[in-house]
């Protein structure tokens, strides 16, 4: 038997968008020349590009780097960074979709296309990094086989830690360390 599937709820769209889905829309842009203020095939800016990118999959964002800076959640650092999240530098003058190892693709200026480069942006030069849409591996997780198992067998005392562990595991991808180890506390009081 096959543990059961959660699927995380969105953070934006109708569910069925993920990071990999903007990335694949947004290489549709690729050779678009940069035109300030821009946001169709004719030519767009940054900004612009991610709004059209974001637009094309249903899902909602500002028009503006300053205010796209605030869509979303937002990712701690660049190595938690996942295909489709926003790379936005101090300055916000700028913004990025970021595309797996190590890749961006934006508008750059006027004078160049739509590309994809090595990600240019430092750590001490990021302002923040908002995943606007789930990232795949937030989409659809897997419980582990104990919890398929604890609704039809008894609780043991390593079934209960083997169920909260797994439990917590699934609250992870969602919630934050301190989050997630008080709710697995409170969940052990019951269970004890």
């Amino acid at each position: 038997m096959l543990p059961p599937t959660v699927t995380a709820p969105p953070l934006a769209g109708d569910g069925s968008v993920t990071g990999t889905a903007v990335v694949e829309q947004a290489e549709k842009y690729l050779g678009v020349p940069y035109v300030f203020g821009g946001e169709d095939e004719t030519g767009m800016d940054c900004s612009g590009l991610v709004q059209r990118v974001f637009a094309d999959l249903g899902v909602d964002v500002p028009r503006v780097v300053q205010d796209q800076a605030d869509v979303g959640v937002e990712v701690p650092s660049l190595d938690q960074a996942q295909p489709g999240d926003l790379i936005i530098p101090h300055g916000e003058g700028h913004i990025v979709i970021y595309i797996g190892d190590g890749k961006v693709l934006h508008a750059p200026r006027p004078g160049k296309d739509v590309q994809i480069v090595d990600n240019f942006y430092g750590p001490g030069e990021i302002a923040t990094i908002r995943r606007v849409v789930p990232a795949d591996s937030e989409v659809a997780v897997t419980a582990p086989p104990v919890v398929a198992q604890a609704a039809g067998a008894p609780a043991s005392a390593t079934g209960d830690a083997e169920l909260i562990a797994a439990m917590q595991a699934m609250f992870a991808a969602r919630t934050s360390g301190a989050g997630s180890s008080g709710s697995m506390q409170s969940l052990a009081g019951l269970l004890a």
